[in-house]
């Protein structure tokens, strides 16, 4: 709508050098205000290849699709050879660190638990002793 008012072409448009209409497909998804998005998605999957994929999605998906373009396009320019599966290969071992950490203090919680009632059976075995020491001595 603000593009529209001030006829400024979208980002795509504008890297591509091209006229930008109002039934510019990547409008909507590449501002003019946000270059660095449309530049790094071209850089990665070229233009004709994101508006192919484009055509192919569903209208509703579409603003998901082109979200994980960009996040993938970031992510390959940050790490070429693993791109997102780095991401999620790093996360993955924070997972498995933070299961191991969690099962760690499970265990300390169980063994808490443990020697709390091992105790309290103690304290109540002895007051039980006393209770009959006391019965048995006094008379």
């Amino acid at each position: 709508m603000e593009r529209a008012r001030l006829d400024l072409p979208c980002a795509a448009c504008r890297t591509l050098h091209r006229k930008c209409d109002h039934g510019c497909l990547l409008a909507p998804y590449f501002p003019a205000d946000e270059p660095d998005k449309f530049a790094s998605v071209h850089k990665v999957f070229g233009a004709s290849n994101v508006v192919k994929m484009l055509q192919v999605v569903k209208e509703g998906m579409k603003e998901d699709a082109i979200k994980s373009m960009v996040y993938e396009a970031h992510a390959r320019l940050q790490d070429p050879v693993y791109g997102c599966a780095g991401i999620v290969l790093c996360l993955q071992r924070c997972v498995e660190e933070l299961q191991g950490q969690l099962r760690a203090v499970q265990e300390q919680v169980l063994e808490a638990h443990l020697q709390r009632d091992q105790l309290a059976s103690a304290l109540m075995g002895a007051t039980e002793v006393d209770a009959f020491l006391y019965a048995h001595c006094s008379k």
